[in-house]
């Protein structure tokens, strides 16, 4: 077991969580983890809109060392999924080791002791050798600049922020926006609403989706016989990396996505009008692909309608469309995603010589393998740029950066005091290489969450996530600036 280094991680989401135990087990014992809530569990701690869930199955969607058997269906919920997390970091012993309430507000680079000092809204700080935040890509939610939203004269609230407070049955409800959420809580509240509006700028791409109930049978067999729940676990990842090679090594495979959901929406849409209006305008795979067997027939509904003409202005009394109607509504709510491109912010973050990150980042977030960026050394990042999946679980991607830091962190050890900050040049070539395979993808083709405003992909990993396995699967030191500098005198992980 080893002391050394001092680690501090930001966020207990699947990343925190997942980083944290697999320094766990290479027997790294000074290690504290941060996090702004009273409890653990990232965006499935925070979303809990009627009807979240995850769009790929639990089997794949959990860490491959901690198992559960259990899982109440394939595509699991919000709550048996935050329920997950925190069973993990109480089996691990993790618990401990967190500070909840704990919001980081900055993280400063100290030149003179080769440290991290890191301080939290409550004015607290704590120095660490390394740094790893893991804040994930989905933290903030996005709100649409609309005129006169202050002046809605009833309730507004967004999809990740849900105001559970408000009884939506028998009010007229207008939802604004199409994305993952909405497409999961639209036929959650569709029943009980006198009426739905739906305000659609862009249609979604909507394949069906596979889900069973698990039948106490299917927990035994899963408990007793583990191949049968691997077999599932790879099955879904073999499809899933199928899938992504059609992103851009073989563009072929999109036509079949394409036809399977045109095949799904004119299934289950038979009023013309309609379908026209829910089917997209954007080849498939532009945008973020969903999934859902309920969303359709939600929409087809009597008390449910879909308004296609742009929005306005929000008055006291509704939303305003271009063309003068005025959508009279009891409550808004804002299905309109999260700010994925603006990365650890609103933290401020200084390394070398004082150089402020945003700075480093101007024109686009970027780091080598999505983990390291120049004159930020022993900062790692775990869910960073360009590491996000088009097709797949994010989770298997977060175990190999895990394990890429993983090795980061044992170089350190070894060295006491080793600084590591990747080569400015490798990480220019690295970018370069990712931004040109993205430029043959459909994620350049219409505007998502996935771009900046100029245009630049920050977020999405451009190919299968066996090949960043492949990339990232051994820490090469060569790729790294590494000086020695003189240990600091201080307490490992000391408060100041």
């Amino acid at each position: 077991m080893s002391a050394r280094p001092s680690i501090v991680i930001i966020g207990t989401g699947f990343g925190g969580l997942g980083m944290a135990m697999e320094l766990q087990r290479a027997g790294f014992t000074d290690v504290t983890i941060l996090e702004r809530a009273a409890d653990v569990g990232g965006v499935w701690r925070e979303n809990t809109y009627p009807g979240a869930g995850c769009d790929i199955p639990s089997p794949l969607y959990s860490y491959s060392y901690e198992p559960r058997s259990d899982w109440p269906k394939r595509f699991s919920e919000q709550p048996d999924i935050q329920a997950y997390l925190r069973g993990v970091a109480e089996k691990r012993g993790l618990l401990p080791r967190i500070r909840f309430g704990a919001e980081v507000t900055a993280a400063e680079f100290d030149d003179a002791t080769g440290t991290w000092t890191v301080s939290t809204a409550d004015g607290a700080t704590i120095t660490a050798d390394v740094l790893v935040p893991a804040v994930g890509q989905l933290s903030r939610p996005a709100w649409p600049d609309i005129p006169g939203i202050d002046d809605f004269a009833g309730a507004v609230f967004h999809s990740a922020e849900w105001d559970h407070d408000v009884d939506l049955t028998g009010k007229r409800v207008a939802v604004i926006g199409t994305g993952a959420s909405a497409i999961q809580f639209v036929p959650a509240i569709q029943p009980a609403v006198r009426q739905l509006t739906l305000f659609q700028r862009s249609a979604a791409w909507v394949l069906p989706k596979p889900d069973i109930e698990y039948r106490p049978w299917h927990h035994t067999v899963f408990a007793y016989a583990p191949p049968v729940r691997l077999a599932e676990r790879f099955a879904f990842w073999a499809l899933c990396e199928f899938l992504s090679l059609g992103i851009v090594d073989v563009p072929a495979i999109r036509p079949l996505v394409t036809r399977l959901a045109v095949w799904h929406l004119e299934k289950q849409v038979s009023d013309p009008r309609l379908r026209a209006a829910l089917l997209p305008d954007y080849p498939a795979g532009c945008k973020r692909g969903l999934f859902s067997n309920n969303y359709f027939p939600a929409l087809t509904q009597p008390n449910a309608h879909v308004e296609t003409t742009a929005i306005s202005e929000i008055r006291p009394e509704g939303v305003r469309t271009a063309d003068g109607v005025v959508h009279d509504a009891d409550v808004i709510i804002f299905g309109t995603g999260f700010k994925g491109t603006e990365f650890l912010w609103p933290m401020q973050i200084t390394g070398r010589g004082g150089r402020r990150l945003e700075d480093a980042w101007d024109g686009g977030a970027r780091a080598y393998q999505g983990m390291a960026v120049p004159g930020f050394p022993n900062m790692f990042l775990i869910y960073g740029p360009n590491t996000n999946l088009g097709v797949g679980s994010i989770v298997y991607m977060i175990e190999s950066q895990a394990r890429y830091i993983r090795q980061a962190v044992e170089r350190i050890a070894r060295r006491p005091g080793l600084l590591l900050d990747v080569r400015p040049e490798v990480a220019a070539a690295y970018d370069a290489a990712v931004q040109r395979r993205l430029e043959r993808t459909p994620w350049t083709r219409c505007t998502s969450w996935y771009r900046t405003a100029a245009g630049r992909i920050t977020n999405n990993w451009p190919g299968t996530v066996s090949s960043y396995r492949q990339r990232t699967r051994t820490f090469a030191e060569s790729d790294y600036q590494p000086t020695d500098h003189h240990p600091s005198t201080r307490t490992a992980g000391a408060d100041r």
